[in-house]
């Protein structure tokens, strides 16, 4: 493979960070780590056809089956016919081919690389005689940037793309609360308030006083797995946690292992320092999963001391579990009748033919009140109505 670049042994750090960036550009999910694993596999392996180079990026870059046509696609704009990674050290790379999800190409095959089509000039893009894309075309451009956004399940999304989710507030159910309000439609009367207005009336009451039972948001608790299971969603989940936090004044709590209490590190306005700052006080990240003994310590430590009673529970994991059955059985038995409401947010859930016959999921199931995906932005308008509900 050398040979065919020249002379110069090419650079296999810029090579795989400009195919990297092509694909990220392209909507395929890659991340500086996995660009570095590709730089790694090459410098070790030395791949010597075209088709050993796309099977190495292949099983590095691409995290998911729907990402392959989009993969296929730009390796052959940058690999088939061999380009050169010098030639785009300090200019923008060229723009990556449009490809539909769902579009297949074979993989190139056998020794020698196959002939690439050649790529349509940036001028000729827009057709003959035209300056470039209209005003129209911007907004229609954006406009399904954002529609794929908010439908594209969150594992295929890039760290960029979960940050330009935005805020999500979570509405909570209402509540009447113990205190009383001045309010004309009122049913109780205030005695004292009617007494010292009757003075004015040389002591008749002539306009009673009466009060009304207010309402009150109920505190809603959200409870996210953060185990390896659950690694392609805990991102987009820790960015609800934060709205959670920042604009509903909810609870925040992360467990794998062990349950770790976030309120207080997601309340900065910033998201990035927020987020930042709770991975560092979980040290259980990505590890096992134990979700009785986690529910377990939040009914122990919290629950029982208010923070569930009469709360919306949202727990937002996967229900695979290391631990016992029987006990996650039991502690969501404890937590059913302190909260006022539970919710599971499964994003396995969303798959085709999924059954809930995981023995953690299926332990938890009986307790729960409402069971969605919140797999994508769309899909956690159901959790929001779920809450709401």
């Amino acid at each position: 493979m050398t040979g065919a670049v020249g002379t110069r042994p090419p650079d296999l750090a810029a090579l795989a960070g400009h195919f990297a960036t092509l694909l990220h550009a392209a909507g395929v999910p890659v991340t500086p780590e996995r660009a570095g694993r590709l730089a790694a596999t090459m410098a070790m392996t030395a791949p010597a056809t075209v088709s050993e180079l796309y099977w190495l990026g292949r099983v590095t870059l691409v995290a998911d089956h729907g990402s392959i046509p989009v993969y296929d696609a730009v390796f052959a704009s940058v690999f088939e016919g061999l380009v050169d990674p010098a030639d785009f050290r300090g200019d923008s790379p060229p723009p990556p081919p449009s490809v539909r999800r769902g579009e297949t190409r074979p993989p190139p095959r056998g020794d020698n690389p196959p002939v690439s089509a050649p790529m349509p000039s940036p001028a000729g893009a827009a057709g003959d005689g035209e300056e470039g894309s209209s005003e129209e075309d911007t907004v229609q451009a954006a406009s399904s940037a954002d529609e794929r956004l908010r439908h594209e399940d969150f594992a295929r999304l890039s760290p960029e793309e979960l940050a330009q989710l935005g805020r999500l507030r979570i509405v909570a159910p209402q509540r009447l609360s113990r205190r009383q309000v001045r309010n004309r439609r009122g049913t109780d009367l205030d005695v004292r308030a009617s007494l010292r207005r009757a003075r004015r009336t040389g002591g008749e009451p002539l306009s009673p006083v009466v009060r009304k039972r207010r309402h009150r948001p109920r505190r809603v608790v959200l409870i996210c797995d953060i185990s390896g299971s659950m690694e392609r969603y805990s991102r987009a989940y820790l960015q609800l946690l934060w709205n959670g936090v920042s604009e509903s004044r909810a609870e925040a709590f992360v467990f794998a292992t062990r349950l770790t209490r976030l309120t207080r590190a997601l309340t900065r306005a910033n998201p990035d320092r927020a987020l930042e700052k709770a991975g560092r006080l979980a040290p259980d990240w990505h590890g096992g999963t134990r979700i009785g003994e986690a529910i377990a310590a939040f009914n122990d430590q919290h629950g029982r001391r208010g923070l569930a009673r009469g709360a919306v529970i949202l727990i937002l994991s996967d229900g695979w579990d290391t631990g016992d059955a029987q006990v996650l059985a039991r502690e969501m038995q404890r937590l059913r009748r302190l909260a006022y409401r539970i919710v599971w947010v499964n994003p396995r859930k969303a798959a085709d033919g999924y059954r809930p016959l995981v023995a953690g999921m299926a332990a938890a199931l009986p307790y729960v009140d409402a069971f969605v995906s919140g797999h994508s932005l769309a899909a956690l308008d159901e959790v929001l109505e779920a809450i709401a509900s």
